[in-house]
């Protein structure tokens, strides 16, 4: 028998293209918040990243001459404060984490490179791709697995949106997911394991799920030594609730095995460069040595200038720089209240471990950074006592503007920062003023998306500066909602007012006017969009 075959109502293609359509309408707030980190890249060559390169000639060593020596690298393009020699070989004095996390796309770029344009990759090509595979992945792949943590704390979408783009858009974890530096990347390895260590003590996960979260947790100081203080007490709590339940056997052991891989590879790396595992690339460290040789890893006491200077300076303060962090401060007491003790108590514990940290740090100013980096770890650990805050203030008109405008002070300082030049030299007392926007004045940004298509100087940044203030009201208004729009337009006036209010900082004189004049316009102008 044969049956006459009854045609479709319209045509596959455009059937395929309205699923597209649906799916891409479905995710564009995640979408936009992936496009926000590939759209500016600040790369300025004349710094010699001392940060950046010896993380990549340690990546090119290891894949093009088989050694942990950068001696090739530093030959050929030059060497940087940040290298540590030792037996007649010039090492890096980082954590070589991320450098190894590069190889695959180290790999791929060469190969890539080669087949198309038939030469080796260059520097500024090796930069972008490390950049992307080591920073902007990892930290979209962490804020996924956050949104979901988030629920916990909070069932409203915008409060838990809110803090994502706080987070992600508007403090130190935007600049060190643009830049080829691990602290971002080892932030993202240390929330991971917390996360995974609540889901099998909390949700009862299964126990081999703790081998995920010890392989996160070792891999966290292998990429940057100091994340290792935040694993110390999510380990006590975890440790803790076993014992109180009784259970965990099996768990402690998985979660042992994990951690152990990352810390052989790194006490082997140690071995094979410095002649022992416990000595690192800041033991061999010349240029830096006074600081990094003294005391305990540079430990030695607190200074309240060291405290004060890293939290609420006009040029380095991380709570002038993202007042969303502010916010932690209510949430424990909320959460608390709320019979989230344990997880309070972690949270609030890693953010005083940090703060003593960065306060006994004999160069707790980190050279040029946007914002105390060192402690940029420390901020996964802060959303759960935020989000908390902005879920109890959501449903209450006017008082949501302000945490609002406390974020979108952390979006448009970092936002603008990262699109000029986010390196803030010491010698700049409000380089908000003194270098953002001066640099925006001179008509000068940093390398992008909006410039490589086309568009001139400071106007191809605007693209950009729409992506972030689009995600920013989609979080907080994600309805037609007039009193949420009321309280956007509250939270937009406050927020200007308290960066109007910040030109009032001290300003560095002659000395802040040379080193712009002489040295960051003329660093930017060689890059800048025409």
């Amino acid at each position: 028998m044969i049956h006459d075959r009854v045609p479709p109502t319209e045509p596959l293609p455009a059937t395929r293209a309205r699923r597209l359509g649906a799916w891409l309408a479905r995710h564009r707030w995640w979408l936009g918040l992936a496009l926000a980190f590939l759209y500016v890249f600040p790369y300025f060559p004349a710094i010699q990243s001392a940060n950046e390169l010896p993380r990549i000639y340690l990546t090119q060593a290891m894949v093009d001459h088989g050694t942990f020596a950068i001696d090739h690298g530093v030959k050929q393009w030059g060497a940087t404060a940040d290298v540590s020699p030792h037996a007649g070989h010039q090492y890096s004095n980082k954590a070589p984490g991320s450098s190894m996390l590069a190889i695959p796309a180290y790999l791929l770029l060469e190969r890539t490179t080669q087949l198309v344009a038939g030469r080796p990759p260059t520097l500024g090509e090796t930069f972008w791709t490390f950049r992307v595979w080591t920073g902007a992945i990892p930290t979209l792949l962490f804020l996924l697995l956050l949104a979901r943590f988030l629920r916990r704390f909070s069932e409203r979408d915008a409060a838990r949106r809110l803090t994502l783009v706080g987070y992600g858009l508007g403090s130190m974890a935007l600049v060190y997911s643009v830049l080829f530096i691990a602290h971002q990347l080892s932030a993202a390895c240390v929330g991971t394991a917390w996360i995974l260590a609540v889901e099998v003590v909390d949700d009862r996960r299964r126990d081999r799920w703790m081998l995920a979260a010890g392989l996160a947790a070792g891999a966290a100081p292998l990429v940057d030594y100091q994340a290792l203080f935040a694993v110390v007490p999510i380990a006590i709590w975890v440790a803790a609730r076993f014992v109180h339940e009784r259970r965990g056997g099996r768990a402690v052991l998985w979660a042992t095995v994990g951690a152990a891989l990352p810390i052989v590879v790194m006490l082997a790396y140690h071995h094979a460069c410095f002649g022992s595992p416990w000595k690192t690339g800041y033991d061999a460290s010349e240029t830096f040595a006074f600081h990094h040789q003294h005391g305990f890893l540079g430990l030695d006491k607190l200074r309240w200038v060291a405290f004060t200077g890293s939290t609420i300076a006009p040029d380095n303060g991380l709570v002038l720089f993202c007042p969303m962090l502010l916010l932690a401060l209510p949430g424990w007491w909320l959460m608390v209240r709320r019979g989230q003790l344990g997880h309070a108590l972690v949270s609030l514990s890693i953010a005083l471990i940090y703060l003593l940290f960065i306060s006994g740090l004999n160069f707790w100013r980190g050279g040029w950074q946007f914002g105390p980096r060192y402690i940029t770890v420390m901020l996964p650990f802060l959303l759960p006592p935020i989000v908390t805050v902005l879920d109890a203030v959501d449903g209450r008109r006017g008082w949501r503007a302000l945490p609002w405008a406390m974020i979108a002070v952390g979006l448009a300082i970092y936002g603008l920062g990262v699109a000029t030049f986010p390196h803030f030299p010491e010698k700049f007392h409000n380089p908000l003023y003194e270098v953002v926007f001066r640099l925006l004045g001179d008509g000068l940004v940093a390398p992008n998306l909006g410039g490589a298509l086309g568009l001139p100087r400071v106007w191809s940044i605007v693209p950009w500066l729409g992506l972030l203030a689009g995600l920013w009201v989609a979080a907080a208004a994600p309805r037609h909602d007039r009193a949420r729009w009321i309280d956007v337009g509250l939270a937009v006036v406050i927020a200007g007012a308290v960066i109007i209010g910040y030109r009032g900082f001290h300003h560095g004189g002659p000395v802040a006017e040379d080193a712009y004049v002489h040295f960051v316009r003329p660093t930017v102008a060689a890059q800048a969009p025409r």
